[in-house]
């Protein structure tokens, strides 16, 4: 909240100059005053409160009329006031001032203060509507680098004095460092600020799987970082060779917009194919600008990027000339990859939840979606071997694995997955699911963790009838540690070289039913030999043609028998066990098999 101004006192310089004469003699002791400008330096790192204090300590020893301080856009080469007492509110927020224009920009230009008995008389002075006569201006400087200036006015002429002018340059060089630690502060406190928003953001977007309804949440929130005036979001064709209009709002109004850009045409077009962010402060000076809103001054144009690909185009637009700044652009490039993704999942939703609908080739197409979705390989680690496999009873099904790297190369996760129900409405749901885990693999949260965090994501937009059962497992390479935490799945196996398997007791409710579930997690510090097996309930639930089951001690009497052989040696000789157990009777319910074995030393080297 900005601090409002200090009011002038009522009477002239020269009235209170006859109240109060010899100023400086009557003032505070110069000792005290620069211990209360230090003091406000040093306990203030509010710029509005800093300046405010500021203005009073000033006023105390130089009756001014007006004050103002003046900070230096380094890019623009200008000044802009920050905080000033005795300007109208429309005159201060209009007031640029070049560097070396007027009595301000001389300031700031050469670095030395700047004083003016009758501003009349200077050819220099910018009239900023006030009725002064006299002016001092004091640059304030950091480290040898002008930063802005400290400017105080007076309707007298010859009012300011050279003692005037000591004390004031004495009080600057003690308030810049204030100032650039408050601007620092503020900066950092607002980009504090806007992560979490951009946080909030991003986990809220992929949670979304109505295109539409994802279009009208993308321009709400983003409201709530930039207040644009006009904002569209357009996706490329099928070809990839134009964009087509999918949302727009206009002043708060949404609008139908039905023509296509060429790839290349105009600045949307231009971000399109060349894969740039573009920032324009004045599109009437930029030829590239196609001209169909003429109240639009500065546009934004961010390219949507998924795997490598420009899928679209965020556009703002704004009726003030440099509207947009460094900081926006920052902000739109960060958030742009999470709403590519979010645009991407939805339109995946979409298009699963169609094929529902349509023939048996639709489902064979989406079968391979699905399996392409699924690890293509295995990570190749020195200490543990990782296996998986996964067979849908249906044409498409809700069993999943998944293995996830974290930062540093170091844990190794692996998420074994049973979605409830079968085919279309499973596959979609798993999808979504994956997501949602890659996204928070990023914050590297410990296996509880994890299971919590995609509970929440998933209770927050409720699918009717939907659930998933999850088992996640982090495998840290250094410490030779495995985590696991389980959502529902049937309790793993772990077995010992010696060749004894038992069962690790870890439960947990399934993912989506109960927001406020919660989670455990048990620790083994692994042992070369040692064997963990993970499964969906397909495997022990497997019936022969006499309705009997495969069961968990066959399952472990496999695991026991194969334990030396190669963790994916281990996942065939369960499937073969179990196909030849049932004899060819078709299987009810996926099956899903997932292998981490602690390499001996022999095979490490």
């Amino acid at each position: 909240m900005r601090v409002p101004p200090v009011k002038p006192e009522k009477r002239t310089p020269r009235e209170t100059a006859a109240a109060k004469p010899h100023v400086l003699e009557k003032s505070p002791t110069l000792e005290r005053l620069l211990r209360d400008v230090t003091e406000a330096v040093n306990t203030t790192l509010d710029l509005d409160t800093l300046m405010q204090r500021l203005a009073v300590l000033v006023k105390q020893i130089i009756p001014y009329d007006v004050f103002a301080i003046l900070l230096l856009n380094e890019r623009r080469r200008e000044l802009r006031i920050r905080f000033q007492v005795g300007h109208s509110q429309e005159v201060a927020d209009s007031i640029r001032v070049k560097v070396g224009s007027g009595i301000t920009g001389k300031a700031a230009q050469t670095g030395k203060p700047v004083l003016v008995n009758n501003v009349l008389q200077n050819p220099e002075y910018i009239a900023s509507g006030a009725k002064v006569l006299s002016e001092l201006a004091v640059p304030l400087i950091v480290k040898g680098k002008v930063i802005g200036v400290m400017d105080v006015e007076a309707s007298e002429s010859n009012f300011f004095t050279d003692k005037h002018r000591s004390l004031l340059s004495l009080i600057a060089s003690r308030v810049a460092i204030g100032v650039v630690n408050a601007r620092l502060y503020t900066r950092v406190a607002r980009q504090a600020r806007q992560l979490v928003v951009l946080n909030e953001i991003s986990r809220e977007l992929t949670s979304i799987l109505n295109l539409d309804e994802l279009f009208k949440r993308i321009a709400e929130q983003l409201r709530r970082l930039i207040d644009y005036q006009m904002f569209s979001i357009l996706l490329t064709n099928q070809r990839h060779d134009r964009l087509q209009h999918r949302f727009s709002i206009r002043y708060n109004e949404n609008v139908q917009l039905k023509h296509e850009i060429p790839l290349g045409r105009g600045l949307v077009g231009l971000a399109a194919e060349r894969n740039e962010l573009l920032v324009v402060p004045d599109v009437t000076q930029d030829p590239r600008y196609i001209p169909l809103n003429p109240e639009t001054m500065s546009e934004l144009c961010v390219p949507l990027v998924y795997k490598d690909q420009v899928i679209g185009v965020l556009d703002m637009e704004h009726t003030k000339r440099g509207y947009f700044t460094g900081e926006h652009a920052r902000m739109m490039k960060t958030l742009a990859a999470q709403v590519a993704i979010a645009i991407e999942n939805a339109r995946l939703y979409e298009t699963v939840a169609r094929q529902e609908q349509r023939l048996e080739n639709d489902l064979l197409l989406a079968r391979e979606l699905q399996y392409r979705l699924l690890p293509q390989k295995a990570p190749m680690l020195p200490r543990a071997e990782f296996a998986a496999r996964t067979i849908s009873a249906r044409t498409i099904g809700g069993d999943f694995y998944d293995y996830l790297s974290y930062p540093g190369q170091r844990i190794t996760a692996l998420a074994v997955g049973d979605v409830s129900g079968k085919g279309a409405p499973a596959s979609i749901y798993e999808a979504l699911v994956s997501g949602i885990l890659r996204l928070h693999a990023e914050d590297e949260p410990g296996a509880a963790r994890m299971l919590h965090s995609v509970n929440e994501s998933l209770a927050e937009r409720p699918i009717a009838a939907q659930f998933v059962s999850i088992l996640y497992a982090l495998w840290d390479e250094h410490e030779m540690t495995l985590r696991i935490a389980n959502s529902g799945l049937p309790h793993p196996f772990r077995c010992r070289k010696t060749g004894k398997a038992e069962r690790v007791e870890i439960s947990g409710m399934p993912l989506g039913l109960f927001a406020k579930a919660e989670y455990d997690e048990v620790i083994f510090r692994a042992r070369p030999g040692e064997v963990f097996l993970f499964f969906s309930d397909g495997i022990p639930d497997a019936q022969n043609e006499g309705g009997v089951a495969f069961g968990m001690g066959r399952l472990a009497h496999v695991l026991e028998k194969h334990r030396r052989e190669p963790a994916a040696a281990i996942v065939d000789a369960i499937f073969a066990e179990v196909n030849q157990f049932v004899g060819g009777v078709e299987a009810f319910d996926d099956q899903t098999v997932a292998i981490i074995k602690i390499k001996d030393t022999a095979q490490k080297n």
